[in-house]
């Protein structure tokens, strides 16, 4: 890998004397890392995974990857979404944020999903989460992983963030930009990153992130907070940009970002304490991440705007007859109908439209002949002791292995009708039982081949 000069010249200004460790460590391998996603998966089992891994610090279900291990997207825990691949640093800006249970959270910039699905790990399931991608083509890779990690309280939505702030002014209470950058800390693992960069570039994107942080502040309530990250090393994307934005911004103040890992940002600043802020460099044991908390001033306050209710009786009864028939309880919220297609909404779902909305909490299924046909997302977002009939197979099973194939298994003659399928415990599709054989109905698109 070869460096533009420009960039090893900011590296040595912003570095000094450490700035040998910095350049040895960009001419070793990337790091690599695996999450729990404790929505679907015990943080405490992880032995069951049989993978080489180890604890990182940026986050509590976080850990390395052995470099050498390879196949992790055919494994069939994450097929279960048990796990979520992502660079270990890129954890840290959640765990900044510190998402709670019940919490209004929106995410501006999500896609693929590693940092929503570690947010809605965190919900629990409880409050909304609104997960937005402007590019359509990148939003549908942040709809699968969703559905993948078993997400019910979450809505994807491929909207310019303008649009999110004209029409959800006030909502939330927590808001990350993790916002498109020059993506120097993605120099180790992406060669495209290294080509493509250049002063320009980073100057572009800044400009593009003050943007993205002023329509993201419209969005939060009064004693809200604000995370904005970056996987870049660039002072002009990062402290400068978080002074610009304050300067902006009289009514958000830095608060200290109160993690142990990586080190103090760069005192940039004669106006506000930018020390506050946190980097990680590969000598830290990330690609590279920068991290900045604010808190918008005031008292938290509703915002009055509307949740959505369910509008078809018809559609409630044919859901819980579908419920009766697959699962013992399965909290749901309201159910609404899209054309064919069922959804179960989150409860918190705000009632607006004209945002690009690909998907709110749990597709439910598809309408066919007055009933009910269910979904995969359906069952991927159900626990294994929900479900009316599960089929558990061992990881390392042939008949698991031909599931997620997309053949057809031997079963139990006893079961009857759809069941769950899981890895253990941890489900991760179903099919149509009868005469002792499971009719496949894992998505063609997620097959192993």
């Amino acid at each position: 890998m070869e460096l533009h000069s420009e960039f090893i010249a900011e590296m040595r200004a912003m570095l000094k004397e450490e700035y040998p460790d910095f350049a040895a460590c960009m001419h070793q391998s990337h790091l690599r890392g695996i999450r729990i996603n404790t929505l679907k998966f015990r943080a405490e089992d992880t032995g069951l995974l049989n993978l080489p891994i180890r604890k990182c610090p940026f986050s509590d279900v976080g850990y390395y990857l052995d470099s050498n291990e390879t196949g992790i997207g055919n494994s069939p825990w994450h097929h279960a979404g048990a796990i979520y691949s992502q660079e270990p640093s890129a954890m840290s800006a959640v765990t900044v944020l510190d998402p709670q249970p019940g919490d209004k959270i929106l995410d501006m910039c999500a896609a693929p999903g590693g940092k929503t699905t570690q947010i809605a790990a965190a919900l629990e399931g409880k409050g909304l989460l609104w997960s937005n991608e402007y590019i359509r083509k990148r939003a549908q890779i942040l709809l699968s992983n969703v559905e993948r990690m078993g997400i019910r309280n979450c809505v994807v939505s491929n909207a310019h963030p303008d649009a999110i702030a004209q029409k959800l002014k006030g909502f939330f209470n927590r808001v990350l930009v993790d916002a498109p950058c020059s993506g120097e800390g993605m120099f180790r693992r992406d060669e495209r990153a290294v080509e493509e960069w250049s002063p320009e570039h980073s100057a572009a994107c800044a400009v593009r992130q003050s943007a993205i942080l002023d329509s993201a502040a419209e969005c939060l309530c009064d004693g809200g907070i604000l995370v904005y990250s970056t996987c870049t090393f660039s002072f002009c994307e990062n402290e400068d940009t978080v002074a610009a934005f304050l300067d902006r911004h009289p009514d958000f103040i830095l608060e200290p970002c109160r993690v142990p890992f990586g080190r103090d940002g760069f005192d940039r600043s004669e106006k506000y304490d930018l020390t506050l802020t946190r980097r990680v460099f590969p000598m830290d044991g990330g690609e590279g991440h920068f991290v900045a908390r604010f808190k918008k001033l005031g008292d938290s306050h509703n915002t009055g705007v509307v949740c959505m209710k369910s509008k078809h009786t018809d559609d409630e009864k044919r859901a819980a007859e579908l419920f009766t028939d697959c699962f013992h309880a399965i909290p749901y919220g309201p159910v609404i109908r899209i054309g064919e297609n069922c959804f179960i909404l989150p409860e918190l779902m705000p009632d607006v439209g004209g945002l690009g909305i690909l998907r709110g909490g749990v597709l439910l299924g598809e309408i066919k002949k007055k009933r009910i046909e269910p979904s995969h997302a359906l069952f991927m977002a159900a626990q294994a002791d929900e479900c009316s009939a599960l089929v558990s197979l061992q990881p390392d099973s042939a008949d698991l292995a031909a599931f997620l194939h997309g053949e057809e298994i031997s079963v139990d003659e006893s079961l009857k009708g759809y069941a769950a399928v899981a890895c253990r415990n941890t489900v991760t599709g179903f099919g149509k039982c009868s005469y002792g054989r499971l009719k496949n109905r894992y998505p063609k698109g997620l097959r192993n081949v």
